[in-house]
């Protein structure tokens, strides 16, 4: 006889919008559901429930036909650099597939939008002709951005692009990202753990705790007034150079509930240093994301009383 052992909600009520050119920073610890989040934008994940708008269409009610259309103004970059491209092509195949596919261009007019996208992310013209296991992390990430933006596309969803290259590359990279995205008017999803390295690229940013949204702001605003606990020690955990500068790092305690079958109230309660003083509200009423002020949302009791 099988047994039901409950069902893990990998994604749970989470609502943002991403306005055109725009760059929105999703953030949040490994398994908190922000690659999930992003592949169900894309339907590589068909979602359960909810809806997807992109420029004014519900993606969930699309057929197959469709939505191969769409997916011509959504792109992706993936995180690992290595197991995205595929090692038996070209980096002219690669980067010249999905123009293919669309039947957007072919002979002498593909060569030359194929040149064109490898001088864009700074590649050289010569590297066509090579497999992808003779470059670096950094230079196949690269060849993953240039694929990604062969259909012009204008929402890119960015997987932690950069979490699998060294810090001097990652530094490349994301002002490669940060000058495309200017250049040609792209709007992203920007989603990584390191809040330094989302600070640097979005505008605005949302913070993720065990598949929901716990807080969302500008990135000005996110880090001169954090108002959600979990906020507050993501924060206090990037590092400071200044060794005589007084930062106070906050430590959670306890453990990481199970994503099955949660507890009633806020899924952060246990780790949360402000829970004794609300009470049994934070143990048995699950907050809703609010507006506390100039568009700044958070989902805390203790916020938004």
């Amino acid at each position: 006889m099988k047994r039901d052992s409950g069902y893990l909600h990998a994604v749970d009520d989470v609502t943002f919008s991403i306005h055109k050119q725009e760059v929105f920073g999703l953030v949040g610890e490994s398994g908190c559901g922000k690659t999930t989040i992003g592949k169900t934008i894309l339907r590589l994940y068909e979602p359960t429930e909810g809806n997807v708008i992109f420029e004014g269409k519900e993606l969930s009610r699309l057929n197959k036909e469709e939505m191969q259309k769409t997916r011509k103004s959504m792109q992706m970059i993936f995180q690992d650099p290595y197991s995205s491209l595929n090692p038996r092509m070209t980096v002219h195949d690669i980067i010249a597939e999905p123009l293919r596919i669309y039947r957007i261009c072919e002979g002498k007019e593909l060569e030359e939008r194929v040149q064109e996208l490898l001088q864009l992310v700074e590649l050289n013209s010569q590297y066509a002709r090579r497999y992808p296991h003779e470059f670096s992390g950094g230079q196949r990430q690269r060849i993953g951005i240039a694929r990604a933006l062969a259909l012009n596309p204008k929402l890119i969803v960015c997987d932690e692009p950069v979490s699998a290259l060294d810090v001097s590359v990652q530094a490349q990279v994301l002002n490669l990202l940060s000058d495309l995205q200017e250049k040609l008017g792209l709007s992203y999803l920007f989603i990584a753990h390191d809040m330094s390295v989302v600070k640097h690229i979005s505008n605005r940013m949302g913070i993720m705790y065990l598949g929901k949204l716990v807080e969302t702001a500008s990135k000005e605003e996110l880090y001169s007034n954090p108002l959600h606990p979990y906020t507050q020690a993501l924060l206090s955990a990037i590092p400071v150079p200044d060794p005589e500068r007084n930062h106070q790092r906050i430590i959670l305690k306890g453990d990481i509930p199970s994503p099955i079958n949660p507890d009633a109230g806020c899924r952060f309660y246990k780790r949360c240093q402000y829970a004794k003083e609300m009470g049994e509200l934070c143990s048995t009423v699950t907050p809703e994301l609010k507006d506390v002020g100039s568009g700044h949302m958070a989902a805390c009791h203790r916020c938004t009383i």
